[in-house]
């Protein structure tokens, strides 16, 4: 019987969105002189300009592209984009897990699209180079409920005709976006820089601006969706001006989360800091035998949201629920320990469990996580045969 580990993490929140605050976040942190204040104050768009700014810089977005604060968090930036954009060509649709199917659902019940929907179990990724350069494109680069990422953006044809709508949240600062190739890039604050909820980041490349400038779609657009005025992109958004009011607090959050980003080395310093978190977890997962990676091509296996599934026999003659079962009750008991904070898999996964690797966590709080998790099977698999 495997002791009960004498460590534990310092910080045991893996939760994959919203992911942990960066490292010595503190309220105490975040300027205060914006609250109260109108968003459409000075200091108010003060504010929300630099986020925009430190964004560009941090990202190293090319002045090409034109960054957006938005509602809704990353839903209402690919939301924004689809219902703003699609429609005047054939449309492909990428879904792998959970997210991308969402998309699929947008573009064929609620736009009445017929598009092209290239699909892959979890685990696995589509045949990405068939995608056809013709046709407009929406597609997750990390698929967070399933541990998979695209591997680069080689299949994206530079002389592409339609537009490359690209959900890049989880794969934004932990990752290489190439911004030549996609469109519309859009994500979340509560992702890779432990930002606080319901704001999205929209980014438009030069196609998509020509594309709302020149393209009125047949289907109503609600208010906060609407990016242009007068048949012209209302340039407004992509300098502070919001559609609506934004929470102050979370935009000092964000310029914090920035702060810190920025110190470490940009997106490029985030990268080697959540690969070398993976590689904490794929070391631990390459000498245990009751645990395996729902990716198993490593070079589409992403280095954020790592997605595992248990291959014991013992649970794999389980049903599907009662996996899920089994898993809930070892995440339950390492919650209760308070070792590791949300870690199930997504709802509609197969029976997993999803650690969160982004940079925002600290290698030494993952080395102290995996003897739990080794603990924690142990003790469910005793109970299970007992």
């Amino acid at each position: 019987m495997t002791d009960k580990p004498a460590r534990k993490p310092a910080r045991p929140h893996f939760s994959s969105g919203p992911c942990v605050k960066r490292p010595g976040w503190k309220l105490d942190n975040l300027a205060t002189d914006s609250l109260g204040r109108s968003h459409r104050s000075s200091i108010g768009k003060e504010r929300l300009k630099d986020v925009i700014d430190r964004t560009r810089k941090v990202l190293e977005v090319p002045d090409s592209h034109l960054i957006g604060i938005v509602a809704a968090s990353d839903t209402g930036a690919v939301e924004m984009a689809m219902w703003s954009m699609l429609g005047p060509r054939p449309v492909t649709v990428m879904a792998w897990e959970s997210f991308g199917n969402d998309w699929v659902t947008d573009t064929v019940k609620q736009l009445k699209i017929d598009p092209t929907v290239l699909t892959a179990d979890y685990g696995q990724l589509p045949d990405i180079a068939s995608v056809d350069p013709l046709n407009d494109v929406v597609f997750t680069w990390n698929g967070t409920t399933s541990g998979v990422r695209v591997p680069h953006g080689d299949w994206i044809a530079d002389d592409r005709e339609g537009l490359t709508i690209c959900d890049a949240t989880s794969g934004a600062f932990a990752q290489e976006l190439p911004w030549s190739k996609l469109d519309v890039v859009t994500f979340s604050w509560q992702k890779v820089l432990g930002g606080e909820a319901q704001h999205g980041i929209l980014i438009l490349g030069p196609r998509a601006v020509e594309r709302l400038e020149s393209y009125t779609p047949e289907w109503p657009l609600p208010k906060i969706f609407r990016m242009t005025k007068g048949g012209k992109l209302n340039d407004g958004i992509f300098k502070g001006a919001t559609i609506n009011t934004p929470s102050m607090l979370c935009v000092e959050d964000c310029r914090d989360a920035l702060d810190w980003a920025e110190g470490i080395g940009g997106w490029r310093g985030m990268k080697a800091k959540a690969d070398e978190n993976a590689g904490v977890l794929g070391e631990w997962v390459s000498r245990t035998d009751w645990i395996t990676y729902m990716a198993p091509d490593v070079s589409v296996r992403s280095n954020t949201g790592v997605c595992l599934l248990l291959r014991d026999e013992r649970i794999e003659a389980l049903s599907d629920d009662d996996q899920k079962a089994f898993v809930s009750r070892m995440v339950k008991r390492l919650e209760a320990e308070d070792v590791a904070y949300d870690i199930n898999g997504y709802r509609d996964a197969p029976a997993s469990l999803r650690i969160w690797c982004g940079s925002t966590v600290e290698r030494e709080d993952l080395e102290a996580l995996t003897p739990w998790l080794d603990w924690a099977f142990e003790q469910e698999i005793t109970a299970l045969t007992a």
